[in-house]
C-alpha cells in the first residue's frame, strides 16, 4: 500500500505530497517520459504548451493502462516544460491538475528547461505508478 505523506514541519504542498511510501511488495511502473506525439509519430501541438500537455497525459494514461495501471494510481512524476517565465509552468501544471494526475496527491516535481528530444517539443512527464493487485 502506497502511503503519501505531508511534512508538518515544511510548507504545506498545494496539489501534491512530500513523498509517498511504498510497501514491500508493491508492484511498481516506471515510464519513460511521455511525449506529445501522435499514433504515428507526429507532434502534436505545435507551439501549444496546453496542447502538448494533453497529449503527453494521453499518451502517459496509455503507458500506464498497458502495464495494468491508471493516473489515480500515479506516485510520482517529473514535469518537464520548455519554458522561460514561470507563466509557461503554471500553464502545464493546469493541465496535469485538471487531468486528475494530481488526486492521491502524488509527489511530484515541476521543471522549466531549455529543450527537449523531439523538435518543437515543450512538454514531457514520467512517472511511477503501483499497479493494483
Amino acid at each position: 500500500m502506497a502511503t503519501h505523506r505531508v511534512a508538518p514541519a515544511l510548507f504545506p504542498p498545494p496539489s501534491y505530497s512530500h513523498s509517498v511510501v511504498v510497501e514491500a511488495g508493491e508492484r511498481l511502473v516506471f515510464t519513460a517520459g511521455g511525449v506529445p506525439l501522435d499514433p504515428a509519430g507526429n507532434l502534436v501541438g505545435p507551439g501549444d504548451r496546453v496542447r502538448q500537455a494533453e497529449q503527453v497525459l494521453t499518451n502517459l494514461s496509455e503507458q500506464l493502462r498497458q502495464a495494468g495501471t491508471d493516473l489515480e494510481h500515479v506516485l510520482n512524476t517529473t514535469v518537464y516544460v520548455v519554458a522561460e517565465q514561470t507563466s509557461d509552468l503554471s500553464t502545464v501544471w493546469e493541465v496535469v491538475t485538471a487531468s486528475g494526475l494530481t488526486v492521491g496527491p502524488h509527489s511530484s516535481t515541476l521543471l522549466g528547461v531549455s529543450f527537449l528530444g523531439y523538435t518543437g517539443q515543450l512538454v514531457e512527464i514520467t512517472a511511477v505508478a503501483v499497479i493494483p493487485s
